[in-house]
């Protein structure tokens, strides 16, 4: 099956719990200022990057150790003409073996290439999900946009 949705998968030697457990805490990865919680079927939480980015998640399918899935219910991307191009997009994180490896899919469905800030969050997802999700799941250190960055972006506007 192909599909043009924006899709990461990768092995690790850690279990499924851990990659469950470091998928759910977004602040460890995504941002240290996310507001809200990230862990409970129906939590809602809201992840800022300086102006450009504001996007508000929901929690709609939590599988513990298998499968977790956000879908985006509001948002704005001020780089863009259509600002809010990922309000009703889902995000999920699938969790399964293969090869005696624990397996994370990720996939930001609906963020295709016809997408005007696809480029750009192309761009972002594969740092937050290879350069700080993954590290965070093998090391126990992600690299979150720190609370200094977004206060300091704060402070501009």
């Amino acid at each position: 099956m192909t599909t043009s949705d924006f899709t990461i998968t990768f092995p690790v030697d850690q279990t499924r719990e851990e990659v469950f457990n470091a998928i759910n805490n977004v602040r460890g990865w995504w941002s240290e200022t996310i507001e809200g919680s990230t862990e409970k079927l129906n939590d809602e939480f809201i992840y800022r990057h300086k102006e450009l980015h504001y996007s508000k998640q929901q929690l709609i399918e939590v599988v513990p150790n298998k499968k977790v899935v956000w879908i985006v219910t509001d948002s704005s991307l001020s780089f863009i003409e259509n600002k809010s191009e990922w309000t009703g997009t889902k995000i999920s994180f699938e969790i399964f073996e293969k090869d005696n490896k624990t397996q994370m899919r990720f996939i930001h469905h609906g963020l295709v290439p016809q997408c005007q800030c696809f480029e750009a969050c192309f761009n972002g997802w594969s740092y937050y999900i290879s350069d700080s999700l993954l590290p965070l799941i093998t090391t126990g250190k992600g690299q979150p946009d720190p609370i200094e960055e977004a206060a300091a972006a704060h402070s501009e506007l």
